[in-house]
């Protein structure tokens, strides 16, 4: 049997590459510099496109691979695929969630926790020996007891939730409609005012245009000097210029964050800054989960072609 063959946007590790390999003829279009040339060459065989959820899908390659049937993304997040234009042309998309949210609510938690008691800055105060010549490290904030909204209560603002209850905290959400398995917390729908009921807020909503920069000044504003912004979704979710603003002028007291607007070229400004934790768009990144990612990846792929019902469709 002829194996289908795939247009492969980004770089996958040997343990999802070599099955890949094994399944499919896979098109690497991230190792070349001439990628017209490559897509004129390659793309009226293409039948299916394996990418990242950073990466997506562009309309060149749309334009260039007619024979397209499914695109398989490698995340949760499908903002960079136009799923319109995908849908109109009868394009399967496929995600990866569920298998990476607990690790994304994960670094949630530790990121609020290690910020919010300075563990960081802790830490080197111990290595660099200012605890033996300085004293105490100076005096942090707590957690416990607190109020925290969460802004999307999706799969992975669900299990965020959960982990917070743990800590006594006064849960509040925002999301479309209230929802029948969140009776314990509050719904807040209004953003702006789910950041004044807030000390942290987190940001788990899934991106799209009607999301783009939901968190801007007005929310901001409202989360104030002591609250925390803590963004384990998707950058866009947040207007960075609004947020480098208001942590540069302590109107917010500090932010947490793990997807930035062009990575991994941040803007520098974060860099500067003393009151932001900043983390390389790892949340899912375990072993144990990318390699649930990539199988996942590979298994849609393996289904639409033996004509099976795909395991994780979008669209």
């Amino acid at each position: 049997m002829t194996k289908p063959d795939i247009l492969q946007v980004g770089y996958y590790p040997d343990w999802d590459q070599e099955p890949l390999n094994a399944a499919f003829n896979m098109h690497k279009y991230f190792e070349t510099s001439k990628k017209a040339a490559f897509l004129a060459k390659v793309g009226p065989s293409i039948k299916g496109i394996a990418t990242r959820g950073e990466l997506g899908i562009t309309q060149a390659m749309l334009d260039a691979c007619p024979n397209i049937e499914i695109v398989s993304v490698y995340g949760v997040g499908y903002d960079a695929v136009d799923i319109a234009a995908c849908t109109a042309r009868g394009i399967h998309v496929t995600n990866t969630p569920d298998v990476l949210t607990n690790d994304v609510a994960d670094l949630g938690i530790a990121m609020m926790l290690a910020q919010s008691r300075g563990m960081i800055g802790a830490s080197e105060w111990v290595h660099n020996g200012s605890w033996k010549t300085k004293g105490l490290y100076p005096l942090q904030s707590r957690v416990w007891g607190k109020k925290v909204g969460v802004l999307g209560l999706g799969r992975i603002g669900f299990e965020v939730a959960k982990r917070l209850a743990g800590f006594d905290l006064d849960i509040a959400y925002s999301d479309v409609s209230a929802k029948d398995y969140a009776p314990d917390w509050k719904f807040i729908q209004d953003p702006i005012t789910l950041a004044k009921h807030a000390d942290f807020l987190f940001v788990t909503l899934a991106a799209s245009a009607d999301t783009q920069h939901i968190v801007g000044k007005d929310v901001l504003d409202a989360l104030g000097p002591d609250g925390m912004v803590i963004n384990i979704s998707r950058a866009a979710n947040i207007d960075e210029e609004a947020l480098l603003n208001a942590l540069e002028s302590k109107s917010v007291g500090s932010a947490a964050l793990d997807v930035f607007e062009g990575e991994p070229a941040l803007n520098p400004r974060f860099l500067a800054l003393k009151n932001v934790m900043l983390q390389p768009h790892h949340a899912s990144g375990t072993y144990e989960t990318r390699k649930a990612m990539g199988k996942l990846v590979r298994d849609n792929l393996v289904a639409h072609f033996a004509g099976r019902p795909l395991l994780t469709k979008v669209n």
